[in-house]
């Protein structure tokens, strides 16, 4: 039976990450950025007061990649939606499910960010980091773990905010779930990365042993062509079978660039270490462009959206486009994850292929990534896209006492390097036992006098003022 709440305090902070290295994807090159923290105090009825915690890199541009906003701008928008989320959540004083409560509060978030001229994927940011906060309390408050907690429902996921869904689909899809003991990591392959030689995609030092492959892509059919096939030559050299999946970040202008691409993958036999090994294209064209384009013949290939994902609609939508899934990423909203989850299993034993898919926007060692871990090991996905093991140096900018803290708690999860805590990759894969623990999957929080206050957003710059 759900457990109803209260929220009685939200507070954000937030520490700076500099990367190990330049991450591009699409036509943005990251660096650094701050990742945030949320932590929250709420109150269960009949069991008084508990705290919990999330935690998401501030990334830019890639919520909003409209030309006129500057990268800092993009990540002021982000704050902006915690800071609007804050507000709107708060203002919700009576005992609610964590689920009702976030469906309370998700339409007027998005109302309120389009005032401010917010998109929609920015918009959810703010209550996707909440959400998260609140359920590690309120597994605490009941004791439980994330597995068993959802496979009883415990936040009271219901079908208001996905009309084609009842109740019952929900509740028999978490009550089946068993958690997934291992979760394959899929190794990125940024635009800036090394292909050839020491530190290329077949090092075993730079791939951690992986075997899922995520390969970026430019959107230029012929540069992409020449680019993945060095991949592919590469692959091919492995001691072990892989299978790779491409990521265009909204780079395709359209149907038709889109087309040159898949007619290469085809038809080149140099692109077949690649084609026959691929599972999926996922976003290849703008999201606008997205919503008014079928894929028709395309979809002889698999495709999946991600930043088009922007709603609780945009998998049915994106469904009658020819698109056969869509990613679970715990920055769009842990409960959205799990409706998709839900619908993808429901399509599919109807006779229609659908699944979701595992994508991380960069989750850092500790809170996000062992939440962003644990949710897809409880929808099923059995390999993720994981960037943090490689772009970010072990815990980063992260206190050393902090980061052994995480390691004490979750050994399974994390190992010493020298003087680095790193996350523990095991043949390819990481584990999930130590994420039973009562919460959201994490035993330990952070230093919250380690870090700063959230910094307050700077004013945005409309594109009528703009131009």
């Amino acid at each position: 039976m759900p457990y109803r709440l209260a929220v009685r305090d939200i507070a954000f902070f937030e520490r700076p990450v500099t990367f190990a290295r330049p991450f591009r994807f699409g036509a943005v090159v990251v660096n650094a950025t701050p990742q945030m923290f949320v932590r929250v105090e709420i109150e269960v009825e009949g069991k008084g007061k508990t705290t919990g915690a999330s935690a998401e890199f501030l990334v830019p541009k890639w919520f909003d990649k409209r030309p006129h906003l500057s990268p800092e701008q993009t990540v002021s928008e982000l704050r902006r939606s915690l800071l609007i989320a804050r507000e709107i959540y708060l203002a919700h004083s009576g005992y609610e499910t964590a689920f009702a409560l976030h469906a309370a509060c998700i339409g007027a978030q998005v109302e309120a960010c389009a005032r401010e001229d917010i998109p929609p994927l920015a918009a959810a940011y703010g209550p996707a980091e909440i959400d998260k906060a609140i359920l590690d309390a309120l597994l605490r408050a009941a004791g439980t773990n994330f597995f068993d907690g959802m496979a009883a429902n415990i936040g009271g996921v219901d079908a208001r905010l996905s009309r084609d869904l009842g109740n019952d689909d929900i509740a028999q899809f978490l009550a089946g779930r068993r958690r997934l003991e291992r979760v394959a990591i899929r190794h990125t392959v940024g635009m800036d990365d090394a292909i050839e030689g020491a530190g290329g995609v077949a090092d075993a030092n730079e791939n951690a042993g992986a075997r899922y492959f995520k390969l970026k892509l430019n959107g230029d059919p012929a540069h992409d062509a020449d680019r993945l096939t060095r991949i592919g030559s590469e692959l091919a050299t492995l001691p072990h079978d892989y299978r790779v999946t491409l990521d265009a970040n909204e780079q395709y202008a359209d149907l038709g660039a889109l087309g040159g691409l898949i007619d290469r993958l085809d038809r080149d036999a140099a692109l077949r270490p690649i084609a026959a090994k691929l599972l999926y294209i996922e976003q290849p064209m703008p999201r606008d462009i997205t919503r008014q384009s079928p894929l028709g013949a395309l979809a002889r290939r698999d495709f999946i959206v991600d930043e088009a994902d922007d709603s609780y609609d945009a998998f049915p939508v994106a469904r009658a486009l020819g698109y056969r899934g869509i990613s679970s990423k715990s920055c769009k909203g842990i409960y959205k994850s799990v409706i998709n989850a839900t619908r993808a299993a429901k399509w599919s034993a109807a006779g229609t292929k659908c699944f979701i898919a595992g994508e991380d926007l960069t989750c850092q060692a500790g809170l996000a990534v062992q939440q962003d871990l644990a949710l897809g090991a409880l929808i099923g996905v059995t390999h993720a896209e994981r960037n943090g093991h490689h772009y970010v140096d072990g815990f980063g900018d992260t206190p050393a006492v902090e980061a052994e803290a995480f390691l004490t708690a979750h050994p399974d999860l994390y190992a010493k390097d020298g003087h680095k805590v790193r996350l523990a990759i095991h043949n390819g894969d990481l584990l999930t036992g130590s994420l039973t623990t009562p919460g959201f999957a994490t035993s330990v929080h952070p230093d919250w006098s380690a870090m700063s206050p959230l910094a307050q957003p700077t004013a945005g710059i409309s594109l009528e003022n703009a131009v």
